[in-house]
């Protein structure tokens, strides 16, 4: 795989690329125009690539062998011994360091022509103008919450004055023999949380569970970051990306693990319940990767048309795949204009349905704030509001509210406010 020297030579690593460009098909778009016009266009195509991980490195292979030479990836974690069985640019000597950069210098090595640029960090941390140099992102993430950041920003960026301001979104995730792809066009397709509800929160393991009964590595790691956490440092608020809080986390769980004899118990593991990272197989990694990088080359080629807009993948029992059209929801709380209506029960507490944000399939909200058109409910922060709203937490839900009102979500893990349609369900 070592670099051809002149352009001739270079170009000629594509030519099974090239078959697909230099004419039209019988699916091509009518404004393609095939041959060097299109190969340019492919070329100066600059993608971002966020996540580096086991999808990621995949992803970034394809690139580089698709024909995009210029390529700009995000990571915030750094290269664990764990990940070497599956994320094949490292090596065990990158332990410890960047994933981005190492990634970023491992496809440079092998793909000399093309142009890779790092970033290390969190996607929050980047403004709009930083996402608006690029023609279309890819995904590779192990977070909902990072995924519905980005979709947030990337819907708000859009301008229907400037076609340039929207950002295709091609995005894909896996767990265990599953997985999906799916492209986004921001505001005009169905959004990430329009599809919300195909990615509810696991199931809560009873407290009395983890508090006296722990039968799983994972409840001495729930027990060690619900309860432990709370005796020992309830001043110091939990960052699911500091070393020191999970190592922290890491060594209770074990203790816990070792006192009845659960086996299991690993920095890895207390880093994915924490996170909750979806665990990961090389083979889907790839078959997704292929299915993401594929899109991508449509979009920045139109030599077929795009995926419409969801793909499904199994293969744990024998291989399958299913494709259908996502609608757009109008009561997305993103991309439509129509408050979401909820079921309450009006005798539950605001306590209670605040919980219930946290469960419910199509909020998942952990940290939110909530107010009417007239009133504050609770405020998360600051401490002086918190204090005045948290009355109102012993509350019913029928006492602060009426029947069918609508009210406002804040959330800090999100750039954008929720609105939810309350209507009463006894």
């Amino acid at each position: 795989m070592a670099s051809d020297q002149t352009t001739g030579s270079s170009r000629r690593r594509y030519r099974h690329i090239d078959k697909f460009l230099d004419k039209p098909g019988p699916s091509t778009d009518p404004d393609f125009v095939p041959g060097a016009p299109t190969i340019a266009n492919l070329e100066e195509s600059k993608v971002l690539v966020i996540g580096a991980g086991g999808l990621g490195c995949e992803i970034l292979k394809n690139l580089a062998m698709s024909g995009f030479r210029d390529i700009h990836v995000i990571d915030m974690d750094t290269i664990d011994v764990s990940n070497l069985n599956r994320q094949f640019l490292f090596r065990k000597d990158d332990v410890g360091m960047s994933k981005a950069e190492v990634a970023a210098a491992s496809v440079r090595k092998r793909c000399k022509d093309v142009k890779i640029t790092p970033f290390s960090g969190k996607i929050q941390d980047k403004d709009e103008d930083f996402y608006m140099q690029f023609k279309l992102i890819i995904c590779g993430l192990d977070s909902i919450e990072a995924r519905r950041w980005i979709n947030a920003t990337l819907v708000s960026m859009v301008d229907m004055d400037n076609p340039e301001s929207l950002k295709p979104l091609v995005d894909g995730g896996t767990e265990g023999f599953k997985g999906q792809a799916r492209v986004i066009l921001p505001s005009l397709t169905s959004c990430i949380e329009c599809q919300l509800d195909m990615h509810a929160p696991r199931a809560a393991v009873p407290l009395c569970t983890l508090a006296t009964i722990p039968r799983q590595p994972e409840h001495c790691i729930e027990w060690a970051k619900i309860i432990a956490w709370e005796e020992h440092r309830k001043d110091t608020v939990l960052d699911n990306d500091d070393p020191e809080h999970i190592t922290w986390l890491y060594e209770k769980a074990l203790n816990r693990a070792k006192e009845f004899n659960i086996p299991g118990v690993t920095y890895q593991s207390t880093q994915g319940v924490v996170k909750n990272i979806i665990p990961a197989i090389a083979s889907t990694n790839a078959i997704i990767a292929a299915a993401c990088c594929n899109e991508a080359f449509k979009l920045a080629t139109s030599c077929n048309p795009n995926l419409s807009n969801y793909m499904m993948y199994t293969g744990d029992d024998s291989i399958y795949t299913f494709t259908f059209e996502h609608e757009q929801k109008p009561d997305c709380p993103v991309c439509g204009n129509l408050a979401k209506t909820i079921l309450v029960n009006p005798k539950h507490t605001l306590q209670q349905f605040i919980e219930s944000l946290g469960e419910r399939p199509e909020a998942q909200l952990k940290k939110p704030t909530l107010r009417t058109e007239s009133t504050s409910l609770y405020f998360q922060s600051p401490p002086s509001l918190e204090e005045q709203t948290r009355p109102n937490l012993a509350k019913t839900i029928g006492e602060l509210i009426s029947d069918g009102e609508e009210i406002g979500v804040s959330d800090p893990a999100f750039t954008i406010d929720f609105k939810f349609k309350l209507v009463f369900q006894t």
